[in-house]
């Protein structure tokens, strides 16, 4: 037997954005928006460009604002994701004799190249798992892979991030995650090239050494 649901489906009614706030008052680690309006007034009179005109005049302070939401995941560890969003539940029907795949895919999600800080975007995640006995809340898995991407990233470290959150959380080694994303700093720039889109697996577990598992997770 196996689970799926379409992401977009999923209706959290803001709990899981008060359990991130509850958190952020925990911690001690902040994103200096006084030193990203510092550097992005300076980065446009690099450019040539004058900031005090009117369109630029507030441009400081909103890339401020913007990169306090969109790299609020640097903020926390995945051990700390985990603590968030890692509500499980019993499920006796969940054992290794039956080998039940539970399956949350098209979670969409963007993030940041770590190389030239350009957007990866029309990014998304297929994340399975076969539970031990418990099994998490289907929109946490989604805000994991959420939380993960607002980070400078790497596509491959998104899926090696989520895997681990999901190892820890759930108990069991038996997880993939599966990516498909277009990244601007092939697109934009460089090799310019539109048609290229980028696909990883992150395999542990089951999931790296049996090949029938594999494909049944392919083909859904």
């Amino acid at each position: 037997m196996k689970t799926e649901i379409d992401i977009k489906s999923i209706d959290d009614k803001g709990k899981d954005r008060k359990e991130i706030d509850s958190n952020s008052k925990k911690g001690v680690k902040k994103i200096d928006t006084q030193a990203i309006q510092e550097h992005i007034r300076g980065i446009l009179i690099a450019l040539g460009d004058d900031p005090d005109r009117e369109g630029l005049c507030e441009t400081p302070q909103r890339v401020a604002r913007m990169y306090e939401e969109v790299f609020e995941g640097m903020l926390y560890t995945n051990e700390e994701i985990g603590e968030m969003f890692g509500k499980t539940f019993e499920e006796k029907d969940y054992t290794d004799d039956h080998g039940d795949m539970v399956v949350v895919k098209d979670i969409e999600i963007f993030s940041y190249c770590e190389h030239h800080l350009a957007l990866m975007y029309d990014m998304y995640v297929t994340v399975a798992y076969l539970p031990k006995g418990k099994v998490i809340g289907l929109s946490k898995i989604a805000r994991i892979a959420q939380m993960v991407g607002k980070r400078l990233q790497l596509q491959e470290r998104i899926g090696a991030d989520i895997a681990q959150i999901m190892e820890m959380v759930t108990g069991t080694k038996d997880v993939a995650v599966l990516i498909s994303g277009n990244h601007s700093c092939m697109r934009a720039r460089g090799i310019r090239n539109q048609s290229a889109k980028t696909v990883t697996m992150t395999l542990r577990g089951k999931f790296e050494t049996d090949a029938m598992l594999l494909a049944r997770l392919q083909n859904i």
